[in-house]
Parts: structure tokens; C-alpha cells; sequence
């Protein structure tokens, strides 16, 4: 499945990075990833993802765009009010590039559905915005052994890390259970700005990107975590893997 002449054309500045090159805009060509979520992150991850040649991107989301979405959720416009955000992203990334492939799942992630959908994709980006959503992702690429980057947004600060099933910690090795209800009574965490959003969402393509050539080195086992007010970036190194995970553990 090589480059056509206008693929080619579309993708010549990427191609020129020697960790790309023509070989592994092929590889992208030919690989999938799955975007949990149409929303804030997903909005640019969708963009970004689309742009840079992935041949087949799946984007599942059981929303409907509200006005308060408009903030951030940047793939979506005014005029889409009340469609699916699944759809609504599907179009607007066909538009950006028709070459590739791109399935709308006007749904939400479930126990039942994840296993049928998951087979078909060799990367996941979470893309939610609550962590009931997050843990069910993290359970079910564990499950199905895939891949996938985490991302959490709070105010004015970002955090993701890129986990590899029983290679690297996984989210319930280092959340517990108590970050639900701290979660749920915390009614700041729905307040952010589109740009931080951005910037978290952007680092979580290039996670997909790297793991999907090989390349570079993934935040498995380190967060990385962006304050943009201080513009303080970290990565601190995460607990090994829990043996005794309930998830992952052996």
C-alpha cells in the first residue's frame, strides 16, 4: 500500500523528518487508531490524527454538541448544534483529508461493546472527560491488550501518560478508586480554557503517532503534566507496575 502522488505531496514536510520518511508514512497509512471521545481533547486529536495520514481513525461518542462545547471542542461549529459530535468530527475530518478512513460510533464505550470495536484498531487515545470513562478504557485495552495514551484536564493544567498493558503501569496502578468521588464532587474540574485543552490533546497525537512508528520515547510510566498558568512542565516518574493490580496485575 504505497504513497500515491498526491499523498505524497500532502505529507512531503513530515516525510523530510529522517524518523518518518517515506517508509513510515506507508506504516501510518496502514495503521488505525481509536479516539474515545469528540469532545475538548478529541477535537484536536481528531485534527491532528486525520492531518497526519493515519489510514484508518475510529471516533466514538455518544454526545450530542451543546453550546457550552463550543469553547473547545474546536473540530465542531456552530451549525452542528444538536448532531452527534461523532459524526460531525467524521465529516470535518474527511473535509481536512479524504485519503484516509474514518468510522463515526454514535455510542458510548461499554463492557459489551468494546472487545467487537477494539479488534479492529492498534491504538487507543482517551479522549473523555471523567474518570468512570477512563477506567473503563484502561479495563478494556488491558483486557484487549492495546495501547493507549491517558489525558486529564483541570482548570488551567493537563497530565497524560501513554500505558502498554502489562509492560508499564496502568491508570488503577496509580489512581484508586477514590478518585471518582473525589471527581464527582469536584464541580471546578468542568471549568478550563480551549487552549490548555490543546496543548494536552496535541501531545496525546504525538503519543499515538511515536507509538505507532516506533518511535522516540513514550510517556509509559512517567506523567507528564503541564500547568499553563506557571508554564511549569514536569514528568514525574510514576509506581512500577502493580503485580497485584486489578487490572493488570500477573
Amino acid at each position: 500500500m504505497g504513497l500515491n502522488n498526491e499523498e505524497k505531496e500532502r505529507y512531503q514536510r513530515q516525510i523530510l523528518l529522517k524518523e518518518i520518511g517515506n517508509e513510515g508514512q506507508e506504516k501510518l497509512k496502514k495503521s488505525s487508531c481509536l479516539v474515545i471521545g469528540a469532545g475538548g481533547l478529541g477535537s484536536p486529536v481528531c485534527f491532528y490524527l486525520a492531518a497526519v495520514g493515519i489510514g484508518h481513525i475510529g471516533v466514538m461518542d455518544g454526545d450530542r454538541l451543546e453550546p457550552s462545547n463550543l469553547n473547545r471542542q474546536i473540530i465542531h461549529k456552530t451549525k452542528d448544534l444538536g448532531e452527534f459530535k461523532a459524526t460531525s468530527a467524521r465529516e470535518k475530518m474527511l473535509e481536512l483529508n479524504p485519503n484516509i478512513k474514518v468510522t463515526a460510533y454514535c455510542e458510548f464505550l461499554t463492557y459489551e461493546n468494546a472487545d467487537e470495536i477494539l479488534k479492529d484498531y492498534d491504538f487507543v487515545v482517551d479522549a473523555t472527560d471523567n474518570f468512570k470513562a477512563k477506567f473503563l478504557i484502561n479495563e478494556v485495552c488491558v483486557r484487549n491488550n492495546k495501547a493507549f495514551v491517558y489525558a486529564g484536564i483541570s482548570n488551567f493544567k493537563g497530565q497524560l501518560m501513554t500505558v502498554l498493558p502489562h509492560k508499564s503501569p496502568c491508570l488503577k496502578c496509580i489512581f484508586t478508586d477514590e478518585a471518582l468521588s473525589e471527581e464527582n464532587n469536584a464541580v471546578e474540574r468542568k471549568a478550563t480554557i480551549g487552549a490548555i485543552v490543546g496543548v494536552i490533546a496535541s501531545l496525546e497525537s504525538l503519543e499515538a503517532v511515536k507509538y505507532l512508528l516506533g518511535i522516540g520515547e513514550l510517556l509509559t510510566g512517567k506523567m507528564l503534566i503541564v500547568d499553563g498558568l506557571s508554564m511549569n512542565i514536569r514528568k514525574v516518574t510514576m509506581p512500577e507496575r502493580n503485580e497485584h493490580c486489578e487490572s493488570c496485575g500477573a
